[in-house]
């Protein structure tokens, strides 16, 4: 780091996945020459008692705040908050940059393009693709300790495409698939450094997709597979397992990929803020 950078802390707060804030954050940072943004985001804010967290963090680090909020009782509680905390706080409509320059008062950059720079995160986010795709589908568990995250679940419970979002956004996320008849390894088992979530579905659902998956294989058969009594079997196993291991467990029945990636990116920094708390 320049030891002449200015440092300053940025949230990114969010009714939704976040997505569109953090790329508007993105763009808007990196037009500033000398100063750098340390980010804490806030997906999913749709209840007073979840906005209560973020507000928490802006209070104990205050810096500017980018939200966007339907709601206007929360974006207004934000506003209020800020306002007695002394900090600027931006609807995504407003003229973020003008803002912004003026907290910060540094100069403008006049390069475009600067908010996808070869820096270390760039090279950080390739490191946890790699990782990421090599430890997809319970390979390599040898060395499952080195994630960040590992999601475990049954067969069809978007395993994978919610790893390979989280490592766009420099994570290192792990898969273990529990499959029916094996025994989780004790590689998996005896984790204490990894965040482990469980993610579960509603049988009918795995059920419908599941046989959507093997119509794409061209696989007519019935089977165990597809078969709504063992389908129930299987996540009832699963949830005894994530209740017995006491890892967090998301239902993903009804949610995107982007929501459940950020309502783990949720957890995963509160205890982040948790563990920081404790020392």
């Amino acid at each position: 780091m320049n030891e002449s950078e200015k440092l300053f802390h940025l949230y990114l707060i969010s009714d939704s996945t976040g997505e569109t804030i953090n790329a508007v954050a993105k763009a808007v940072c990196a037009r500033f020459e000398g100063a750098r943004a340390i980010e804490h985001s806030y997906g999913l804010i749709r209840s007073s008692k979840q906005l209560d967290r973020a507000l928490k963090a802006i209070e104990s680090a205050p810096g500017p705040v980018l939200y966007s909020i339907v709601q206007p009782e929360l974006s207004s509680r934000l506003e209020e908050a800020c306002q007695s905390f002394d900090i600027p706080c931006i609807s995504v409509l407003d003229p973020f940059v003008t803002i912004l320059g003026s907290y910060l008062g540094v100069g403008l950059r006049g390069q475009p393009g600067r908010q996808n720079p070869m820096n270390k995160e760039y090279f950080e986010r390739i490191a946890a693709l790699n990782y990421t795709v090599s430890h997809d589908d319970g390979q390599n568990q040898h060395d499952l300790e080195e994630a960040d995250i590992v999601l475990v679940g049954v067969s069809r419970t978007s395993k994978t495409p919610t790893c390979m979002y989280l490592a766009n956004r420099g994570i290192k996320a792990a898969n273990v698939p529990l499959v029916p008849g094996v025994s989780p390894t004790d590689d998996l088992m005896s984790l204490t450094k990894p965040l482990v979530i469980g993610l579960t579905a509603s049988p009918d659902r795995l059920v419908q997709i599941r046989k959507n998956r093997l119509l794409s294989l061209n696989e007519t058969g019935e089977t165990d597979y597809i078969d709504p009594s063992y389908v129930k079997e299987e996540t009832t196993e699963a949830r005894r397992l994530f209740a017995r291991k006491n890892w967090h467990v998301i239902d993903v029945t009804r949610r995107s990929i982007e929501e459940t990636s950020a309502e783990i990116l949720n957890i995963f920094q509160s205890r982040d803020e948790q563990e920081k708390g404790a020392l």
